[in-house]
């Protein structure tokens, strides 16, 4: 028996709802740093060396290292693409991705009392890069393949001063920019295919490579900058003569890329690659002194001080804390680094809770914000998960079509239902007397399995749904389930 529940045509009166107050967010489990859908370079270690700020979504997120408390700064209207801290740690800067055609806004905030100051829109679809000057005189902008231009801000009056296309014509667009580490009035832009240099006046540009570059750093004195290329070279330039110094490595290029690079006070570099690979080299040769592997894409390398310690961030949203001395790793921050697909408390505990996306399951502590667990079926997609009543075992669904629970306390694989479905497991419940699942697949069948203590038995299959079955709730009576399903419907089952 069931009762199929349609919307009905006739619009009945709807009352004037009550006032709706706001979910205030509490705290954050996460860290973008994918740099081609996200945010390349987005972590940033503040002045006063006790806070990171990196952006999350919408939101720009300022983060105490030592205590992981969290402040929020709330004003996007779409996802930030690109953030900046200012040397004397007062101002960050932060802007965001819009629609084509549609200005995409900068955010100037004031770091003490965490509120925005100044709003500044000449760009359209996207902000690509941001940089403070040093003395925090100018802000300058990037902006995306849709606006190709660069903007000077005057942090004073809260205004452009000047502007200029980006790039030319003949080569790709800008990608990233820095400024001079001590003079108010330089700053290079660097992308695919071409670096330029420029002041606060009109941009000229003096370099041309066959290398798409993303990359860039330069020294405090202002001597050389460096940028980083796709093909695993180095290339030093002169800001005056606007020559190539030198490049590197020769033979043993980074793989998959530079992805990051920091300049450190004694001349040094701190290299990321595409590999996760992260290397502390010298010009000319660029050999590697120090090198330690990390994992995923390094994205961001964000200096503590003058880089006694530092912090790397990488593709698969893992933050990690080195010290320069012995260059060894300490992982902070991870979290799932592709779309979260569902999210589970325990019965009659709020202290856990457990998540899944793409190829692992995680539990969390709820008040520390810290993994305790992680589970990982290598090249499946986990659809859904749910605990148990008694809380001893976590049910999952499985892209390949089983079934799987493991132990939440070690992970352990406790069985396994082949073939549950024939075109993958997407949505999986159980009932409260830890006695039956409720699966639903890809094909819009809902099945209800038995559970022994050493079995699993095939009970019912229910086929009513013409798509895939996106969500399952049972009862509190287990007498009845309901399901939702990707072709608009949901259907009441009888489960006695």
């Amino acid at each position: 028996m069931e009762n199929q529940i349609s919307l009905k045509a006739e619009m009945a009166e709807v009352p004037q709802a009550a006032e709706v107050g706001e979910l205030e967010l509490q705290a954050v489990i996460g860290f973008n740093g994918e740099a081609m859908r996200h945010v390349p370079t987005g972590l940033k270690c503040h002045p006063d060396q006790e806070h990171l700020v990196y952006p999350l979504g919408c939101t720009v997120l300022i983060q105490a290292i030592n205590t992981n408390k969290q402040d929020f700064l709330h004003g996007h209207g779409n996802n930030v693409s690109c953030v900046d801290v200012s040397n004397s740690g007062e101002y960050i800067a932060s802007g965001q991705v819009t629609y084509m055609g549609f200005k995409a806004d900068i955010i100037l905030w004031d770091y003490k009392k965490r509120e925005p100051i100044a709003r500044l829109s000449l760009h359209k679809g996207k902000i690509e890069d941001l940089a403070f000057s040093p003395n925090d005189l100018y802000l300058v902008s990037l902006g995306g393949p849709d606006d190709g231009s660069v903007l000077v801000w005057s942090i004073a009056k809260r205004d452009a001063i000047c502007g200029s296309p980006a790039a030319g014509l003949n080569v790709g667009n800008a990608t990233a920019v820095i400024f001079s580490g001590g003079c108010d009035e330089m700053f290079v832009t660097a992308g695919k295919y071409a670096s330029a240099g420029g002041g606060a006046g009109p941009i000229s540009h003096f370099i041309g490579f066959c290398r798409k570059q993303g990359h860039s750093s330069m020294p405090s004195d202002d001597s050389f900058f460096y940028l980083g290329t796709t093909t695993g070279d180095i290339l030093k330039m002169n800001p005056r003569t606007k020559l190539m110094a030198d490049t590197g490595p020769v033979k043993d290029k980074f793989s998959l890329g530079v992805t990051a690079i920091k300049c450190l006070k004694m001349g040094a570099l701190l290299v990321g690659s595409g590999t996760g690979l992260l290397v502390l080299c010298k010009s000319p040769t660029y050999k590697p002194i120090k090198k330690i592997q990390l994992q995923g894409c390094i994205t961001s390398i964000a200096l503590r001080g003058e880089g006694h310690q530092f912090f790397v961030g990488t593709e698969e949203s893992y933050i990690y804390r080195v010290n320069f001395t012995d260059f060894k790793e300490t992982l902070i921050t991870t979290c799932h680094f592709e779309g979260v697909e569902d999210i589970v408390f325990p019965f009659g505990t709020d202290e856990l809770f457990a998540t899944c996306a793409k190829r692992d399951i995680r539990v969390w502590h709820t008040l520390s914000n810290r993994e305790l667990l992680r589970i990982t079926v290598p090249n499946m997609t986990c659809h859904s998960i749910d605990f148990m009543r008694d809380g001893k075992s976590i049910i999952s669904a499985w892209d390949d079509g089983k079934i799987r629970a493991f132990a939440p306390e070690t992970g352990r694989l406790m069985y396994a239902i082949n073939n549950a479905h024939r075109i993958g497991v997407t949505a999986i419940s159980t009932t409260s007397d830890c006695k039956r699942i409720i699966s639903g697949g890809g094909e819009g069948e809902v099945r209800v399995w038995q559970i022994g203590c050493q079995t699993q038995k095939l009970e019912e299959a229910l086929k009513e749904h013409k798509s895939s079955v996106s969500c399952i709730r049972v009862k509190s009576n287990n007498e009845e389930c309901v399901t939702a399903s990707t072709d608009g419907t949901c259907i009441i089952w009888d489960l006695v």
